[in-house]
């Protein structure tokens, strides 16, 4: 069994998490969003639920012919996910409408430019609002930028 040493260039929100302190103005997440039981997993996966429904997606059985279909078409039309930095056991979350990954032993050229121009056509700030939104959460970041995170895990 290998371990993940990867590193992430994203755009999108730091939201920090239970070890090191939640990145929002809201001083307990877990009691303001009434999302679930406050574990950081926990809150994430309510998270996604909320999102997902606020683009008309609210199926819960995955056994369904279609569901992974209709949810990865909300997924997209989202445009926004969770992502997870730090390590596995003591994840930090990013809310990210765009994700570049380089794994450990890789190397990644970086088009800032195509990324610019993505970010704005695919309009990346307009589906951060709508999701800060849904999660009801204020990010202390004062917009969305680009960030460069780690992961071990």
């Amino acid at each position: 069994m290998g371990q993940s040493t990867n590193g992430m260039l994203v755009y999108g929100y730091d939201l920090g998490g239970d070890e090191d302190g939640w990145q929002i103005a809201e001083e307990n997440i877990a009691a303001f969003l009434e999302w679930g039981s406050g574990e950081d997993g926990d809150l994430v996966e309510k998270g996604k639920v909320r999102l997902l429904a606020s683009v008309g997606f609210t199926e819960t059985d995955w056994r369904a012919d279609g569901y992974h279909e209709r949810k990865k078409a909300a997924e997209e039309r989202l445009g926004v996910e969770f992502e997870s930095y730090c390590s596995g056991d003591y994840p930090m979350w990013l809310l990210a409408a765009h994700t570049v990954t380089v794994y450990r032993g890789d190397c990644k050229e970086i088009d800032f430019a195509a990324l610019e121009k993505a970010r704005t056509e695919g309009d990346w700030d307009a589906k951060l609002a709508h999701a800060i939104q849904v999660l009801g959460i204020t990010p202390t970041q004062e917009k969305p930028g680009w960030l460069l995170v780690s992961y071990w895990g």
